[in-house]
């Protein structure tokens, strides 16, 4: 197929035909290269990782599952180096493009998904979501992207970066599409009530400039319109940063445990950035990981009081901003990272579904405005997010 934005692996041919009754049929999407697809090698946006393996034996479940509803696969998609990347660059196989902010990066790691939806080259995409790699790239890309509640959806046939993290995501340009590929994959689940209760995220709006939150107002006074009441409350008794700062201890330890015997048989070229993280991950030590479990475990105490009523729903910015340009330093890509983090760590730590929109723009730059749910909450999203389009 023709890929005018790089945001597909040149070097796979992977194709599945979707099955041609179905409720997804006619719909073409692409999987991130860490899906497995059998008798194809996945490549996870590393050459020496792929000249490493063989070719899959069986096929994801979640692109089995995809195919067998009547969508077509089209190819997979880059991604970030194993994943360890949140802006899209690849030095191995370049970066794909940002079809919504020109000259600047798609968002990472699922970077080749988002790329390739908001081009319209395909209807929907997968990615995976272990500190942000759907909600930041469909942020950037102005599209709908999901991290689901940890858990909801196999993650069997990928690769695991942190296990106690990692999830699947997807990403669409409108919701209409966006609930149809949720309803597929989603496993069943008792229904919720629909939530009353927007709390927006004080100290989660703190973290973005005024030109971002002047942005982001009407979006949330729009979002806002669907629930009983608004309210303004901060979740955290510290810091958002303090509470990125427990994920990053043990999505390093995790991630290092992941990978460390291949990096000690291979010694792969990697870029300085994932490099670092790398060397930065075998650095922690257990007492870090303990003090970050207990910081871990009160966070999930303080979001369970924020939930407890069960009719709450959490509004917050996706991302501090919209994409950065292509080529920033590596000093400044590590400073907003940090940022970002600080918002994606919400969901992150406590394994609840956060649902990015498109709504708005920054200086003519896309942003997204997130809806934060209560676990198992996947579904109320996406149909608040489906009432939101009808209504705008």
């Amino acid at each position: 197929m023709s890929d005018p934005l790089n945001a597909f692996c040149a070097d796979s041919d992977a194709y599945l035909p979707g099955a041609p009754d179905g409720p997804l049929a006619g719909l073409t999407f692409a999987a991130k290269d860490i899906f497995d697809v059998a008798g194809h090698i996945t490549g996870c946006g590393n050459p020496h990782w792929k000249a490493t393996h063989g070719p899959a034996d069986a096929t994801a479940w979640v692109v089995r599952t995809l195919v067998n509803a009547g969508a077509t696969m089209t190819g997979k998609t880059i991604t970030d180096e194993l994943t360890r990347g949140i802006f899209g660059e690849n030095m191995h196989y370049g970066t794909p493009r940002n079809p919504r902010a020109s000259g600047r990066v798609p968002g990472g790691s699922s970077s080749g998904s988002a790329s390739a939806v908001a081009g319209k080259l395909v209807d929907f995409a997968l990615g995976s979501d272990t500190g942000g790699s759907v909600r930041v790239p469909a942020s950037f890309c102005g599209l709908y992207g999901l991290r689901p509640t940890h858990s909801r959806i196999h993650l069997d046939g990928m690769l695991l970066q942190a296990p106690s993290y990692d999830t699947i995501g997807w990403f669409a340009r409108d919701a209409e599409t966006f609930a149809r590929v949720g309803a597929i994959i989603l496993p069943p689940t008792a229904a919720s009530p629909r939530p009353r209760r927007l709390v927006i995220a004080e100290d989660a709006f703190e973290l973005v400039g005024p030109d971002v939150r002047a942005a982001l107002e009407s979006a949330i006074d729009s979002v806002a319109g669907l629930f009983n009441s608004r309210t303004t409350e901060r979740l955290s008794p510290s810091s958002l940063e303090e509470w990125s700062g427990h994920q990053q201890i043990l999505q390093s330890r995790e991630g290092w445990l992941s990978i460390k015997d291949w990096l000690d048989a291979t010694n792969p070229a990697m870029s300085f950035e994932v490099s670092d993280r790398y060397v930065t991950a075998r650095a922690v030590t257990d007492d870090q990981v303990a003090a970050a479990q207990v910081g871990r475990d009160s966070i999930i105490a303080r979001m369970n009081e924020v939930y407890q009523d069960g009719e709450t729903v959490v509004c917050l910015p996706t991302t501090v901003g919209p994409a950065p340009p292509l080529g920033q330093a590596v000093s400044d890509r590590h400073t907003l990272r940090l940022r970002n983090s600080a918002l994606t760590s919400i969901a992150g730590n406590t394994g609840r579904p956060q649902l990015t929109l498109p709504l708005a723009e920054a200086d003519g730059l896309p942003v997204g405005l997130s809806l934060l749910g209560d676990h198992g909450a996947d579904e109320q999203l996406i149909a608040l997010a489906v009432e939101l389009a009808a209504s705008l």
